[in-house]
């Protein structure tokens, strides 16, 4: 890297992740779950060195799981998932390090939630280092609010906003087209952002880009769980909610690069699966009655679509 190092995005997603984590505790309240920290190392005898923290809560009072993981390895080459749109990179030693979380909730009517954001290095043989970054978040609701969507988007569009009114605009659209169950005909929740491969603001301008992302996650979330988290539910609700599940288990294992990139590459799977969720359901050619609640999320809230302006 040239204008930003190693040890200022290794700190600031350090920074983040206790950020976050912590937040989500006093929404837990004094009763509520705590996060596991799990330190890891990844010696010399393996295919990627490094250290991570992953932290987990489970059986929590909003949550029924949080996974919220740190990782910075190294490795002799990158895998495939990480090169496929730069095939000139194919087998460079590179350097990786992101905050990557999902948080599950217990309330069918409080959305799922993830964000990441991250930073790969490559070292191609005889050549400068490259280095670009990675991320964004998107809302899945079980059950759809059309402030919640505006409010969310509103969130991710304002984080971009200094760095060019086209990014937001731009990095929807790339959410929508990548947070998509092509095998389903489905989009994965409501979107948000997301983008790849990005440095064209330079590396300091690109990394300042990263951090107003990762810092605007917490008031993009945290206000639609305090809104709906004491709302009574069902337990039919409840059912539809790990049905629902079962979807973004197909998106994770089926397309999501971040979840290729660290099973190819040696990762820790322990930690790459943090995003799995604890009960999910599947039920064969499931049919809801047209006009229910279960019905609109496929017809009103899984479409592309723009949520500031509705």
């Amino acid at each position: 890297m040239t204008a930003v190092d190693s040890s200022s995005v290794r700190n600031y997603l350090l920074g983040l992740q206790e950020c976050i984590t912590s937040a989500l505790e006093q929404v837990e309240g004094p009763q509520g779950a705590r996060f596991v920290r799990d330190a890891w190392t990844k010696g010399p005898q393996e295919r990627l060195q490094g250290d991570g923290i992953t932290k987990i809560l489970e059986g929590g009072r909003i949550w029924e799981r949080a996974g919220c993981g740190f990782s910075h390895v190294r490795g002799p080459q990158l895998p495939p998932s990480a090169t496929q749109h730069r095939p000139e990179l194919a087998g460079a030693p590179f350097e990786a390090m992101g905050v990557s979380l999902v948080f599950h909730p217990v309330n069918p009517l409080v959305p799922t939630v993830h964000m990441n954001v991250r930073m790969i290095s490559a070292q191609p043989a005889g050549q400068e280092a490259v280095c670009w970054f990675g991320g964004g978040m998107d809302l899945t609701p079980v059950y759809g609010f059309d402030e919640d969507a505006q409010h969310f988007h509103s969130a991710c569009r304002n984080a971009l906003a200094p760095f060019g009114a086209d990014l937001y605009p731009r990095f929807k659209t790339w959410c929508d087209e990548y947070f998509y169950l092509k095998h389903r005909q489905e989009q994965r929740g409501i979107g948000g952002i997301f983008f790849d491969d990005f440095a064209e603001l330079g590396q300091a301008h690109s990394f300042a880009m990263l951090q107003s992302v990762g810092d605007a996650f917490l008031g993009a979330y945290l206000p639609i769980v305090e809104k709906r988290q004491a709302l009574p539910y069902t337990q039919a609700q409840v059912d539809f909610q790990r049905y629902r599940r079962g979807r973004y288990v197909e998106f994770n294992l089926v397309w999501d690069r971040g979840t290729h990139f660290g099973l190819q590459s040696g990762g820790r799977t322990e930690s790459i699966l943090l995003s799995m969720p604890l009960h999910a359901n599947w039920s064969y050619q499931r049919q809801d009655p047209p006009g229910s609640p279960e019905a609109e999320l496929l017809t009103k809230y899984l479409v592309r679509r723009d949520w500031i302006s509705a």
